[in-house]
Formats: C-alpha cells, structure tokens, sequence
C-alpha cells in the first residue's frame, strides 16, 4: 500500500433531505418535523467526505453519476471545498441527481428513508474505468441500489462483480458496503461480489439476509450468531475480512480464523441526534485505517469512534471530526466490551 495512494469510491451519490420528527406516524397520521437539513448522503458520496472531514492523509477520488441539475452543483461545489476529485463523477442530462427523504425521530434517532434512485440507476461499468490507475483501494456501495450494476453478467454473475474483479486486476485492493434492503435479493445479488472483495462490510440486517444465519438471539447479538455469518461470506469468497457493525459495536473475521470486536462508544443519551451516517462513518474509519496499514482491531475502534461522532449530529457527516478528535469520543465515554456468546 506504501507505493499506491489514494481511495477511490464509486456507487451512490445521493443528496439526503433530513427531517427530525416528533414521533413515527400511524397510516394517515400526523407527525411534526422539528428541524430539517440538507447534506451528502450515498455510500461513496458519504464516505470520502467522512474521510475527508477525519483529515484522511491519501487522495480521495469519486466515481459515478449525477444530474446536470442544481443538485448535482452542489455535489460538485461541496467536493471541490474538500479537496475530494471528481474527474470520475459523469453528469447525465436526462436522469436527476438521486434525493433521498430521511426522517429521524428525535426520541430514538432511529430513522425511515424515502429515496429517489435518479441518475445513480443508470451508473454501469462503462462508467468505472480503473485501468492504469495510482490509487490502492477501490470501494464500491452500495450493492442492492444500483440497478445496472445490480444486473446479472454471463461471466462474473453481477455487473458489480466484474467491476470489482476488473479492480483487482489493476492491482486495487477493494471493498463493498450493501443497502439494508428489505427484500431477499440479497444472496442473487451481494454473493457473486464476494470473490472479488478483500473487506466486506454490511451491518447485522444485511449480513442476516446474506447468510441466513441469525446473528441475534432475543434480540441481543451473539458471538457464535456473528462468527457464523462471517464465515459464510468467507466461504463465498472473502479475500481478508469480513466486518459485522451493529449499535452495540463491530465484529471481524479474517480468512486466517483470527476474531475480533470493537464495542461501540458509550455516547450519553443527550448526545444521540440521527444516525443517518453511522454506517457510513464506521466504514470510512475502518477503511481510513486499513489504507494506513493499522492492525484491524485499530480499525475498528477508528470505525466505531468515527461512527459515535456521526451520531451526534442529524446528517450523515457534519458530526466528524479530525480522526484524533473523534477518538477522543471513545477515550472519554468508553466502548461497550462485551457480546453474548450463545
């Protein structure tokens, strides 16, 4: 990694609409909204302003599609202020930059996206040229939400899949993140990747859907729950590590059979305002690490500090900080320290 620098991220460019609302309506019920925002959202959109805004020390670049719109502007407006190139981020003059509608209930910070897909469905490997490029690591997300992507392919079985098998050829090491979709495309669409991918990350929802095997148990998470899940995304081809994150923290497994877990940082209650970018945040510090070549348990705490600094804010990254700051989190609330092992 010493001799190739630099992030490429490719997926999702999506301008997220936040709204804080009192309570989660009934049918045909009324709900106030509080507060609203606009930001960045989508996976590789999120991520290099994440690593941007932990002061990443690497060349961040974007890759995908956008609207010739005001929208689309923006997005170009906000990366040029953070440094992040966007020579790859193509304007599509008929399709619309991607929104999505995020409503976070203030009470819980749990949040319900309404999303318009815009220019991000029509993004294909046409559009993904990785050939001859300097960089190291190629991150593509979010699977399950880019349709041309999402279609099948004769040879690799996704067109995601030859992308990414077209990255590891041009020397890239790579990663992916999924959508937390509720239907059960996941295994048509998320496996044929897995050969092709040294970190696979996806939160407990998407790695139940992937695997089928439960990872909790009256609702808590298991240990045993977690390891057996990981170890069917090895078997389908993991290269390195496959990465769990849910609330209470983060769990890994290497193809060598090492395990490991990061409690999530203990954030006070008054603290807690949205948790639009929590995953996204834990992605970026784990992979902001692994750039830097850090032990993978130093990634996770990276991840699970980035991670507890989104959450304090309602979008999905004005809540990070400089990667020390953000670790400063964790050094000062503490993590949770253990899993249930049945």
């Amino acid at each position: 990694m010493s001799e190739r620098r630099g992030l490429i991220a490719a997926g999702n460019w999506v301008v997220d609409h936040v709204k804080i609302i009192d309570v989660w309506p009934e049918q045909d019920a009324l709900a106030n909204i509080l507060e609203q925002s606009s930001g960045n959202g989508g996976c590789a959109y999120s991520l290099l302003v994440d690593l941007a805004r932990l002061g990443a020390p690497f060349p961040l670049h974007g890759v995908g599609l956008i609207g010739n719109d005001a929208e689309g502007d923006r997005i170009l407006s906000h990366c040029s202020s953070l440094g992040i190139d966007t020579s790859g981020l193509l304007r599509h003059e008929r399709a619309p930059t991607s929104f999505t509608d995020v409503m976070t209930v203030k009470p819980t910070a749990r949040r319900t996206f309404f999303h318009q897909r815009g220019a991000n469905a029509l993004l294909g490997p046409e559009h993904i040229q990785l050939q001859g490029r300097t960089e190291g690591h190629f991150h593509l997300g979010y699977l399950l939400l880019l349709d041309r992507l999402d279609q099948p392919d004769l040879d690799y079985g996704t067109a995601a899949a030859r992308v990414l098998a077209e990255a590891k050829k041009a020397g890239l090491r790579t990663s992916v993140d999924v959508v937390s979709e509720d239907s059960r495309r996941f295994a048509d669409i998320v496996l044929p990747a897995l050969p092709h991918v040294d970190l696979c990350l996806m939160n407990e929802f998407e790695a139940e859907r992937c695997t089928s095997v439960p990872v909790r148990s009256h609702g808590a998470v298991t240990e045993r729950g977690l390891a057996e899940a990981c170890q069917v995304l090895l078997d389908h081809g993991v290269q390195e590590w496959a990465i769990i994150h849910f609330p209470e923290g983060a769990f890994a497994l290497s193809r060598s059979g090492e395990r490991l877990f990061q409690g999530s940082v203990k954030i006070p209650a008054s603290l807690l305002v949205g948790a639009v970018g929590a995953g996204d945040a834990f992605a970026a510090g784990v992979l902001y690490g692994s750039h830097e070549d850090a032990p993978m348990q130093e990634c996770l705490r990276f991840g699970a500090c980035a991670a507890a600094a989104s959450l304090t804010h309602a979008s999905a990254s004005e809540g990070l900080m400089i990667l020390s700051d953000c670790c400063a989190l964790g050094d000062r609330y503490g993590f949770r320290h253990e899993l249930p092992s049945a």
